[in-house]
């Protein structure tokens, strides 16, 4: 036996291997189970040209053993072996990778596809093992050869025995140290839920001897025993549902899925099943779950598809793959031509991803089209849940996807009472209507009493009605919907011109008649509005505010409500009297001969268009002890 040094400035190299390319020490089993499916596929392949080989492709398998005793774990294999110059040169040389070479010197067949392409991720199993062995007889050969390295220091090569044709790679786990728990290496439930994790969808089994449980026939008067004992069993689903055909599948296939991932305790409202070939090729499965995720609004929640290459999980959570929009969409991409970096723990680039994420996005927006269109219970079920993210999304990067998700987008209808598109509201506007009117409170109950909808409700016009706190944000950054402006039913001007020359002289006289009250109205509420003015919308109310500029009232409500908000934001505020109610002959009277109730009057009315409007008000004591004034 003769001890060699590693070539290639081994220690250097060997050390940045270990202790630096990969974030996460359990990866090292993945990266070696994905080498033993590399030995497996490289038989495979050489048995398609030989059929003396005599292949058998049902005894092919992947084992896990360990010890904890001593400390050994062992990932064993059926494939193709390496003789001594093949261990020399792809274990004594860092960096080459045999798995590349032999694709090189191959065309894939069958639709197989060999994972290593580096020759790093051997390496990885020293960032757990003080010793690592590997034990292989290549096939055609009666010798077997023993590699074993105890790091930088280099390595030793020796004749040995081994029955079959096949690989052993035996792991001497370090000791746990108060930063790190190797035991976790050595225990079966974690072993377990690691191959789940990255090597579920390998395509050869992967099997381990587990613990089972059994009972034995209670006795009378006795506690219940149970007899513990072993049995092989196969860990790994092996195909993964993506590979499989639709016509295959039924929607409890997809269902159970959906639960074995654990994307929810719901099931999924929609889901959809691709298989897209070209410049990149890949296949997904999404899924648009029923419910709100509980920590969705969190900042613990994290967005993403769980992203394979050759199914072999690369990331958890590939945040690139989705918008924020669609943030709530859940789901697994698998692809062949993505260009990983040497860790495979991430990409190398993102072209590939950039594709891949931009036919995601459009395949999430034709199935929530396909849903609203065909299902529209379903999409209203759906919207409710999570139609304020769709509306952040109009709002977000300055509105730059406004034209992806505005026909997803729905309101209640003041005419339909049910949620409505724009484009629905659009197609119903009479010839006459300039504008897209709208309300905005807190509850549909609260708007359909604003004072400020009636003129435009008695015009026969629809209102959308704006409940969530982001709508009013989402319309100013839409602008328009099919050329059609948004008009707010408070606004200043509704764009709703009088019918003859006498009516718009008698709004002129109106306003101009009373000029002097209004001003000392306005006088009275300096800072708190901007005017004074004689209605032309309100009916029966005998006030309400208006607004003018960008900032609306119920803007001005929800941004003065975040928090960490020290400066106070206010809209441009306008005070509206009903001159054909009852108070405006009392305003009136009051001008003329008691300037004081006057101050009293606009006051209150004030506070009563602040309440109207769910605002807080400035002074509530005082308010109380006008309103006792006016009793007395």
């Amino acid at each position: 036996m003769v001890k060699k040094q590693f070539k290639a400035e081994s220690k250097r190299l060997l050390d940045l291997m270990i202790n630096s390319i990969y974030t996460h020490k359990e990866i090292f089993l993945r990266e070696l189970i994905s080498n033993a499916s590399d030995a497996i596929d490289k038989l495979y392949y050489k048995a398609l040209t030989d059929n003396s080989l005599g292949f058998d492709q049902a005894k092919c398998e992947i084992k896990i053993s360990f010890d904890k005793d001593t400390r050994m774990l062992k990932v064993s294999d059926t494939g193709i072996g390496m003789t001594q110059e093949e261990l020399e040169g792809n274990l004594g040389v860092i960096a080459k990778s045999g798995s590349l070479n032999f694709k090189k010197e191959n065309e894939q067949q069958d639709g197989y596809e060999i994972i290593g392409q580096f020759g790093v991720g051997f390496y990885s199993a020293f960032m757990v093992a003080d010793v690592v062995t590997v034990i292989s007889r290549a096939l055609g050969s009666e010798e077997a050869y023993r590699w074993e390295s105890q790091g930088v220091e280099g390595y030793t090569i020796e004749p040995c025995t081994k029955e079959t044709v096949g690989t052993e790679v035996i792991l001497q786990i370090k000791e746990n140290t108060e930063d790190e728990n190797y035991d976790q290496f050595l225990d079966e439930f974690n072993l377990r839920t690691l191959i789940k994790k990255h090597s579920d969808f390998i395509r050869c089994p992967i099997k381990m001897n587990v613990t089972k449980t059994e009972q034995k026939p209670k006795e009378e008067g006795a506690e219940q025993q149970f007899e513990y004992y072993t049995e092989e069993e196969i860990i790994n689903s092996m195909v993964p549902i993506w590979k499989k055909n639709k016509n295959e599948l039924t929607a409890e296939d997809y269902e159970k899925f959906y639960a074995e991932k654990h994307y929810g305790f719901d099931k999924p409202l929609k889901y959809a099943h691709v298989n897209a070939e070209g410049t990149v090729s890949y296949r997904a499965i999404i899924f648009i779950p029923e419910k709100m995720p509980y920590d969705f609004y969190t900042k613990e929640y994290e967005k993403g598809l769980e992203l394979y290459s050759n199914g072999v999980l690369i990331m958890n959570k590939c945040a690139e793959l989705v918008p924020d929009y669609f943030s709530f969409v859940k789901g697994v991409v698998d692809s062949e031509d993505l260009s990983l970096n040497i860790s495979r723990e991430m990409l190398q680039h993102d072209r590939q991803l950039k594709i891949i994420a931009k036919n995601i996005k459009s395949k999430i927006k034709s199935e929530l089209e396909n849903l609203l269109k065909n299902e529209r219970e379903k999409y209203v079920e759906f919207f409710e849940v999570f139609g304020r993210q769709l509306k952040y999304g109009v709002y977000s990067d300055f509105g730059s996807n406004k034209e992806v998700l505005q026909d997803l987008l729905m309101f209640y209808s003041s005419k339909e009472k049910k949620p409505v598109t724009l484009a629905e509201y659009v197609a119903r506007m009479p010839e006459e209507q300039k504008y897209i009117y709208y309300a905005s409170g807190e509850s549909v109950e609260r708007i359909e009493k604003l004072p400020q909808t009636e003129l435009v409700a008695d015009k026969g016009y629809e209102i959308l009605y704006f409940t969530d706190d982001v709508d009013e944000f989402a319309i100013k950054m839409l602008m328009a919907y099919k050329e059609k402006e948004f008009k707010s039913v408070s606004s200043g001007d509704l764009g709703l011109a009088k019918e003859g020359e006498e009516d718009k002289a008698a709004e002129t006289e109106e306003q101009q008649g009373n000029k002097e009250l209004f001003a000392y109205m306005t006088s009275v509420l300096t800072d708190k509005v901007q005017a004074v003015k004689a209605s032309q919308r309100l009916k029966s109310h005998p006030v309400c505010l208006s607004s003018g500029g960008e900032i609306s009232i119920e803007m001005e409500k929800v941004l003065n409500a975040m928090p960490y908000n020290n400066q106070k934001v206010k809209a441009d505020k306008v005070l509206e009297i009903n001159v054909n109610h009852a108070v405006y002959q009392a305003l009136q009277d009051a001008f003329a001969q008691d300037k004081d109730k006057l101050k009293l009057y606009t006051e209150l009315l004030y506070n009563q268009a602040l309440l109207i409007e769910g605002l807080p008000l400035d002074d509530p004591v005082e308010f109380t002890n006008n309103i006792c004034k006016i009793m007395r």
